[in-house]
């Protein structure tokens, strides 16, 4: 195993077993320890992408990537972020109350030191102010004349919504069984599988009409549904997320038994592809690999009635990476200290070492100008 310290606040990672020196401005900060298995930088570099992991309960976006063989870290602080969505020229990042935009700056990440280091650079240019409508998921689709179309997972009102600078949020779509757009997180729709730049698929906590009603719900109410009929694809599941379809299938993570499962969309019929150590909330595909977010079960009536919570105390949190095709775990990540959950997990196709440039709580903030003389 290999094991190294990152701090969050400002991304840098140390030597094995030496923490980072602080600069005398910046606080105590938190220390995340993390360790990887010794296969994760070779399976990264092979793959030939990088990732994006968000974490609300630390309130970071974390860029992982690799250099010179060694894993590498980069940290952006936002309120609670949620759902990431990797676009053509930028990302998005679903906050508390806002969606924010990061344009990739190619040019910019060559110069940004260590120099010569990162091939990505995202940085916050602008937001849109949603209110906190309990964004989950959000994924990048196109218009029918092909210009790029966000849409958002609204778990408060129960639908998928899109943005417009006039609105807090235009719904698009709510399950038939919500009967009228309210902010009760009825049915606490979380999760959203795109295809061919349309939203497909869904997975709600329970079809419940009521307010909160999901949380009284048993165990296995969860459900994948189709968007385009309404109708349930697949039942049974213990608080389900992360419904993708990759390569002619469909996945989803049935999260309170800690499975990643091959959905028959005709059928409902499931199929298990690999069982996990941890509470599984975030799903990324990069050929036949998939990266799935693990996360520690938290204390609450809700997160405790699950099945996988009698293992509680051998949960981890970090990232698993499974080769589909035979179920096997070929390399794994996980935070000892400091992060507790995993929200969600995206791939960068192409990216070997990105960065969120610099944050402004570490004295190392990226400052974007127009050419100068």
């Amino acid at each position: 195993m290999s094991t190294s310290d990152v701090r969050a606040g400002s991304g840098r990672a140390a030597a094995p077993g030496v923490p980072p020196k602080r600069r005398p401005d910046e606080g105590l900060g938190t220390e995340i320890h993390f360790h990887h298995s010794a296969s994760l930088p070779r399976v990264l570099s092979e793959a030939g992408c990088s990732l994006l992991i968000s974490t609300y309960q630390a309130g970071q976006l974390v860029a992982v990537g690799v250099a010179g063989g060694q894993l590498t870290f980069s940290f952006r602080g936002f309120d609670r972020p949620m759902g990431v969505a990797v676009g053509a020229d930028q990302i998005a990042v679903a906050g508390k109350d806002q969606i924010w935009s990061l344009p990739d700056h190619p040019d910019l990440a060559a110069a940004i030191a260590p120099a010569g280091r990162h091939d990505r650079c995202w940085c916050p240019r602008t937001s849109t102010v949603t209110g906190a409508i309990q964004s989950h998921e959000i994924a990048w689709g196109t218009t029918a004349t092909g210009e790029p179309d966000l849409w958002i997972v609204n778990t408060l009102f129960s639908c998928l919504a899109g943005l417009d600078p006039r609105y807090s949020f235009v719904p698009r779509w709510r399950p038939p069984f919500i009967s009228a757009l309210a902010a009760e997180d009825r049915c606490h729709l979380n999760g959203l599988a795109m295809r061919d730049g349309s939203p497909t698929y869904v997975t709600v906590l329970a079809a419940t009409d009521t307010p909160g009603g999901w949380r009284t719900a048993d165990n296995n109410s969860g459900s994948v549904l189709d968007v385009a009929s309404g109708e349930v694809v697949t039942t049974g599941l213990a608080m389900p997320h992360s419904p993708r379809w990759h390569d002619g299938n469909l996945f989803v993570l049935n999260s309170g038994m800690g499975r990643l499962e091959r959905v028959d969309p005709a059928t409902g019929h499931r199929e298990d592809v690999a069982v996990l150590p941890g509470y599984a909330r975030g799903l990324a595909f990069h050929h036949d690999l998939a990266f799935v977010g693990l996360s520690r079960i938290r204390e609450s009536v809700i997160f405790g009635r699950v099945p996988i919570a009698a293992y509680s105390e051998q949960l981890k949190c970090g990232l698993g990476v499974i080769d589909i095709r035979t179920g096997t775990t070929v390399a794994t990540l996980q935070f000892d200290n400091g992060v507790e959950e995993i929200f969600d997990v995206q791939t960068v196709p192409g990216a070997r070492c990105p960065t969120l440039g610099g944050s402004p709580s570490d004295g190392n903030e990226v400052w974007l100008l127009p050419k100068q003389g």
